[in-house]
């Protein structure tokens, strides 16, 4: 009883923490239009220079304790002492805390050495109202860590939406605000910089709300065992005797055991980020040499046009490997081996039909795709290789967690340090020849290089033996009928509204939205038929699930 009501709940945060990464990934997506618009190119460059700096040293600050709170907790839980894991929460919202602190005074202070290392001194005010996220946003995440220990995701979905909200509201409001004063861009971008410290406090906010009911009902819960435990005759075997409350000690050893497995794990995040860095400090040099400055960021312009529709995936696959460390971990220490290679299992095969589902869809619709969202089909065969990259960047990101919440915190970093290197080595070989189209084969080498170490490593680990039919065969058949029925119906509709007189950006949307439909649709019915998803695990998604398992039950589409 107690696996299935952990099942339920692990499939049920899935589908909240799905439906608020994406809701928060469109408010990201979106808040970029009126950011170029109200600010001009000027201020856009100076975003986008700083702020995956930020991103970047918010990891740091961090120091992996999120994950480290939530593996602790469901320990904690499953053991019996949930006293415990409310002290583990505060000793890593001390330690987080204190980190953000100092690396946000860094970050201020050292503005000036970083943009001399940026090559531009119009970043200095921007590093500087971007240092003050840094003071909150630590903390926030340590709070999100232990409530998806505890298995409840509701927390962590509600204080995404409520931070990307505020972040957008603040930069706007003084985007407005700065350009009506007549502003110049730097400061323009300094104050769309605000809006992340702005973000992080409305969804510490939040994490504290939910934090201070938590703490009401253990403390009604406790009143009620305290009130049955006097009315009871004084036995020492009685549950109402249990063991006294924890007192909150920071001693040194305990902090030294949440960062030695916290610190790995922010090493580990930290490496997937560099691919993409890797691409930063290589590809305008190399472009530049056959081109020119001016041309190599062109270049390196339409090369990013991929670049956020893989993310879209991977953002998914990130959002959702965060529930398999808690779960494992739990499974791992009551000892249950077969749950744990359930989960690995079932968890790879999902992620891995995604990424390859994501993958065939945006490469035979990357015309229409790119000529919907950038108004030209200029660089459509460099994303048709980009594509790829989501299907080992889907598998590299739930192979590191599961491979986290077993313990092995390490190995994952190394692999994604072993693809990044792989992935300079391949720029510099390719991209002179082959342009921006060589970088994208090169970061599909170094994505499946990750995910294939990573996979290497969870099977020796949970003693799976994984079948080439289940995971290459089969799914070869599913993505032939998927990429068909995408391009037909893309096709067809494109021949039809051509033959209507309608063209240019609109037609090609409506291409795409059909086209990605048809695909899903094929998707689900393949999958059925070809047994890569059966009724059970169907019954068990939350919402939907069981109403769909019906109407495919009565359309007799299941074996």
């Amino acid at each position: 009883m107690k696996s299935h009501t952990t099942g339920s709940k692990l499939l049920q945060g899935a589908f909240i923490l799905s439906a608020a990464a994406l809701l928060s990934k469109l408010i990201g997506t979106l808040q970029k239009i009126p950011l170029q618009n109200l600010g001009g190119d000027a201020v856009f460059g100076i975003y986008n220079t700083v702020y995956p700096i930020y991103t970047l040293l918010v990891t740091v600050a961090m120091l992996g304790l999120p994950s480290a709170v939530s593996k602790f907790v469901a320990e904690t839980e499953a053991g019996g002492s949930p006293g415990e894991g409310r002290t583990v929460l505060l000793r890593a919202a001390l330690v987080s805390g204190a980190a953000g602190l100092l690396l946000a005074a860094g970050t201020y202070a050292g503005a000036p050495l970083i943009a001399g290392f940026i090559g531009s001194g119009h970043v200095v005010s921007a590093l500087r109202t971007a240092a003050w996220g840094l003071a909150v946003v630590p903390v926030m995440a340590a709070f999100r860590g232990y409530f998806q220990g505890l298995h409840n995701m509701m927390p962590t979905a509600v204080s995404q939406i409520f931070e990307q909200s505020a972040r957008v509201a603040v930069m706007i409001a003084l985007l407005l605000f700065l350009s009506s004063r007549g502003a110049n861009a730097e400061m323009i971008a300094a104050g769309a910089l605000l809006g992340s410290a702005g973000g992080g406090i409305a969804g510490l906010v939040v994490m504290l709300l939910y934090w201070r009911r938590h703490r009401k009902a253990k403390a009604d819960a406790a009143a009620e065992i305290s009130a049955a435990a006097e009315a009871a005759p004084l036995n020492p075997e009685s549950p109402f005797h249990g063991p006294s409350s924890v007192i909150l000690r920071t001693d040194g050893s305990s902090i030294r055991k949440l960062l030695a497995y916290g610190v790995p794990v922010m090493l580990g995040t930290l490496a997937g980020p560099l691919i993409s860095l890797v691409d930063v400090f290589t590809m305008p040099r190399l472009l530049a040499s056959a081109g020119g400055e001016a041309q190599a960021m062109v270049q390196f312009g339409i090369y990013g046009r991929g670049v956020p529709l893989v993310q879209l995936v991977t953002m998914l696959a990130t959002s959702l490997s965060v529930l398999f460390i808690p779960a494992l971990a739990e499974s791992k220490f009551r000892g249950n081996l077969s749950e744990v290679q359930s989960r690995c299992r079932l968890s790879l095969r999902w992620f891995w039909l995604l990424g390859l589902a994501a993958a065939a869809g945006l490469a035979v619709l990357a015309v229409p795709v790119n000529i919907a969202l950038y108004g030209d089909a200029s660089g459509s065969g460099t994303i048709r290789w980009l594509a790829f990259t989501a299907a080992g960047g889907t598998v590299g990101i739930i192979s590191a967690a599961l491979l986290q919440g077993l313990g092995f915190v390490r190995a994952p970093a190394l692999h994604f340090l072993a693809a990044a290197a792989l992935k300079a080595a391949l720029n510099l070989l390719l991209v002179p020849q082959q342009g921006i189209a060589g970088a994208a084969i090169a970061a599909v080498a170094a994505q499946g290089l990750a995910a294939a170490l990573n996979v290497r490593l969870l099977c020796k680990a949970a003693g799976l033996r994984l079948r080439p039919a289940d995971w290459l065969a089969r799914p070869a058949a599913l993505l032939a009928g998927l990429a068909a029925a995408a391009a037909a119906a893309s096709w067809g509709c494109g021949a039809l509204l051509d033959a209507a007189g309608m063209d240019g950006r609109i037609a090609a949307l409506a291409q795409s939205l059909l086209g990605v439909a048809a695909g899903c649709l094929v998707f689900a019915v393949l999958a059925v038929r070809l047994r890569l998803l059966d009724e059970g695990e169907l019954r068990q998604l939350p919402g939907l699930g069981p109403k769909l398992a019906r109407a495919i039950r009565k359309l007799g589409l299941f074996p």
